[in-house]
């Protein structure tokens, strides 16, 4: 009876009698966050344009980061690196799907990404005992299962994003080396070296590191342009003020440093949170919840254009006019050229990242 049953639904969903589900269902939500309640449990949260949230779906434990599935209404929600768990959330039932465990000997960083059709997953990893980077791949019509791994390029992968109309992967393989045994402990900065790798298929098509001078600059976060330039949030390791924590690059071509002040530098404390390219590929937005400061740059001049002060910023995403941006203190804030708006959730404290739709 109830094979009959899914062979008539299936039958309904092929001759297009039955919707698809899609977005509208969980609210039309533009992005993703993950977020903590008064009572200490966790959550996975839909937002729109407007700043309102759309849906609340229950995580098991603290979040980092999530992907959005390109054709469906489902997310996968990565806990807090380093973690060993990934859940599947449709997020139009509100129902957990699947769970996705790391391999022995192995912890996820909190990021992954979709292939273009949707049919594969990628999350970043560490091989803990040889110390080297790894990329998962999940097959997602079979319920998420591991089919495959895949060298990441370097040591430490923390974000991981798709390049436009390919599958060409940009990796920000931090440089930092860290085992369970040790919990957050880095165990390589004076020989730590961070760069920014492409992957395709599996094969690693180009690397490239930052000058020896910035080799303490871990590569966290990236962002990508709708031309499939890529730029990158760094975290200082070093002493003293960094010389930058913004870099650009596109595939085959040289890595550019962001400009700015001692003192604009300073004021990030050395640490970059979030990363988001502008609509128009223009601008870029940094955040740093260390900091408590968010800062925009030019990027054709590669110079500083604003900066100001946002209590525990630290998710940054851009919208068709502006920017979006999260902070552990519950507020939402969106930057356009008609204005500022700011939302208070008393009930939510935002965590690392807002992932657009």
């Amino acid at each position: 009876m109830q094979t009959g049953r899914r062979q008539f639904i299936a039958g309904l969903l092929a001759t297009g009698i039955i919707p698809k589900p899609t977005w509208a269902g969980a609210g039309s939500p533009s992005f993703l966050s993950a977020a903590v309640l008064p009572d200490g449990t966790y959550v996975l949260c839909g937002i729109d344009a407007d700043l309102n949230i759309t849906f609340q779906r229950p995580l098991p434990a603290r979040g980092h980061a999530a992907a959005a599935h390109p054709l469906k209404p489902e997310a996968v929600a990565f806990a807090r690196r380093p973690g060993t768990f990934a859940v599947v959330i449709d997020c139009t039932a509100g129902v957990q799907t699947a769970v996705l465990n790391a391999p022995a000997g192995r912890h996820f960083y909190g990021h992954g990404a979709f292939s273009a059709d949707g049919s594969l997953l990628y999350t970043t990893e560490n091989d803990y005992e040889v110390g080297r980077g790894r990329i998962g791949v999940w097959d997602v019509a079979s319920g998420y299962i591991r089919i495959d791994e895949w060298d990441s390029g370097g040591i430490g992968p923390h974000d991981i994003k798709r390049l436009p109309n390919s599958d060409v992967l940009a990796v920000a393989n931090g440089g930092i080396d860290t085992h369970p045994e040790s919990g957050r402990t880095k165990l390589n900065i004076p020989t730590m070296k961070p760069n920014l790798s492409y992957v395709q298929d599996g094969t690693v098509i180009e690397a490239v590191e930052l000058p020896p001078e910035m080799h303490k600059n871990s590569i966290r976060h990236l962002a990508v342009s709708p031309e499939g330039d890529v730029a990158f949030g760094m975290q200082w390791q070093g002493n003293g003020v960094p010389p930058s924590l913004v870099g650009l690059h596109r595939l085959g071509g040289e890595m550019t440093m962001m400009q700015a002040t001692p003192v604009q530098m300073r004021d990030m404390q050395g640490y970059v949170g979030s990363i988001a390219y502008a609509i128009d590929g223009a601008t870029i937005i940094v955040t740093s919840p260390r900091g408590g400061g968010v800062q925009q740059y030019n990027v054709a001049s590669t110079q500083i254009m604003a900066s100001r002060s946002v209590i525990d910023v630290c998710g940054a995403a851009s919208t068709v006019d502006g920017f979006i941006l999260t902070a552990g203190t519950g507020e939402l804030a969106s930057f356009t050229p008609a204005g500022e708006r700011f939302s208070k959730f008393e009930a939510l404290k935002w965590d690392n990242h807002l992932i657009p739709i």
